[in-house]
């Protein structure tokens, strides 16, 4: 087992293709490659400012063979459903009980919905 130190450097962030910005529509991330990643994959869901007539964002990642087609909901890997600024949550996806391509989607509903919203993504490199 990899020191503390060690695991630091083992951890490797992600491009999900989520920059912080006002969404007000449902949000779909870059495909992440997941090769060469072991455990779990983490998206840091961020939200600071809601706005709009009862807005909700539900979050989730999902999975796919190829990384363009065949995209499927990752069992489990979802936020709670997001009504009210400032909410950071981890929706956490196992590696090895998923396929290599992995995206946050973030769908975003009600009236004149408004999100500030960023996403992170981060894995532990296989530690051989």
């Amino acid at each position: 087992m990899p020191s503390v130190a060690r695991a630091g450097a083992l951890l490797t962030p992600l491009n999900c293709g989520v920059v912080g910005a006002a969404k007000t529509t449902t949000v779909t991330g870059s495909a992440v490659d997941c090769d060469g990643m072991a455990g779990s994959v983490i998206f840091t869901q961020q939200v600071d400012t809601v706005s709009g007539t009862t807005p909700t964002l539900d979050g989730k990642v999902q999975q796919s063979a190829d990384g363009s087609t065949a995209w499927t909901d990752v069992s489990g890997a979802t936020a709670t459903q997001v009504t009210a600024s400032t909410n950071i949550q981890n929706i956490v996806a196992d590696r090895s009980a998923s396929q290599r391509y992995l995206r946050y989607v973030g769908t975003i509903a009600g009236t004149s919905p408004s999100f500030q919203l960023s996403i992170a993504c981060n894995a532990y490199k296989a530690y051989r």
